[in-house]
């Protein structure tokens, strides 16, 4: 549930909300460290070592404290009920939440915190978490320089890493069987992904072959042109019929005349083939050709979908093999 932007506080009010904040904190840290050290008190090893070194604060603690832990523990509570009620209460006020009741459900941590339960008290943990990022946000800490925050990240990142890899496999393995199996996944691809938008495809290539031939001519027509007269010239030159011709009286006139008519009709004729490019005959003429190079492509037999399905799994294969190299040795070696 997102927060709308809240609006900016007073300097007064900024400080009495950071003191709070602040006194939130050491409550917390110090009803934790409370609920730890009760545990141990209650561990009969620990309780007869507590005793044996000191035995006065042992018994100051066991009348005073552990006698009426759960008083205490509720003196806590009731400051972090007091804490969630203001906090909803501010919320409403400054219309944080689309609703006004979201509060204690985007906050759930505080609210079950608040249960004097042991599995519920566990919580309070998440307390100081979000107290924490509130004062990264309000720029008055910065946990990203901690060393425990960057010992915290690396571990997060590694833990990631593996999971998210361990996951990756698994579903190229269930993929790798679906391919092995019994069913055959070229002829499920063509019959149920193909077949229907053939019609489509059809139009697609052949519009693109179109496209394709008519641009490469207009950016190379010069080069085109060239290579044509050249491949002209060369042909008459290489010709035996022509060098006979040549060596003969006014030859040598004749045959570069004949070369230039050569040209000039071999030139006209690629404009004209060219330029028919745009012609509806040669875009239905494009579409029977890919239409029937395309039957052919689909068209399979044994064979040819075991091959096809051997080359699907060694490239799972070999998606499999640099998933689980597990890069962040590399990154924190």
């Amino acid at each position: 549930m997102p927060e709308t932007r809240q609006p900016p506080l007073t300097p007064l009010g900024e400080r009495v909300h950071l003191a709070w904040d602040l006194l939130i904190i050491a409550l917390v840290i110090a009803n934790l460290a409370l609920l730890l050290f009760d545990s141990l008190f209650l561990l009969p090893p620990l309780n007869s070592a507590f005793e044996a070194v000191t035995p006065g604060l042992h018994g100051a603690y066991e009348r005073h404290i552990h006698a009426h832990f759960l008083t205490i523990d509720l003196a806590f509570v009731a400051v972090f009920l007091l804490d969630v009620l203001l906090g909803w209460a501010v919320a409403i006020a400054e219309r944080r939440y689309h609703r006004w009741f979201f509060y204690p459900f985007v906050h759930w941590y505080d609210v079950l915190g608040c249960i004097p339960l042991a599995g519920f008290r566990l919580l309070r943990v998440l307390r100081v978490i979000s107290l924490l990022h509130r004062l990264q946000r309000l720029g008055m800490i910065d946990v990203r320089r901690w060393y425990l925050y960057a010992v915290l990240a690396k571990y997060y990142d590694i833990l990631m890493e593996e999971l998210t890899d361990r996951i990756a496999i698994r579903m190229l393995d269930n993929v790798q069987a679906q391919v092995r199996s019994h069913d055959s996944l070229t002829s499920g691809v063509v019959e149920r992904v193909v077949r229907p938008r053939q019609q489509a495809l059809i139009q697609e290539i052949s519009q693109r072959l179109e496209a394709m031939a008519g641009s490469a001519y207009t950016h190379n027509r010069p080069d085109i042109l060239r290579y044509v007269r050249g491949l002209v010239g060369r042909t008459l030159t290489e010709s035996p019929e022509i060098q006979r011709l040549s060596r003969l009286p006014m030859g040598g006139q004749l045959t570069r005349g004949l070369e230039a008519s050569l040209s000039d009709l071999a030139c006209r004729l690629v404009n004209e083939a060219l330029a028919g490019l745009q012609s509806p005959e040669f875009s239905t003429l494009v579409e029977h050709l890919a239409e029937s190079g395309f039957d052919a492509w689909l068209r399979t037999d044994p064979h040819t979908e075991q091959v096809t399905e051997q080359v699907l799994v060694d490239m799972l294969e070999l998606l499999k093999e640099q998933i689980a190299v597990k890069e962040w040795r590399q990154r924190y070696r």
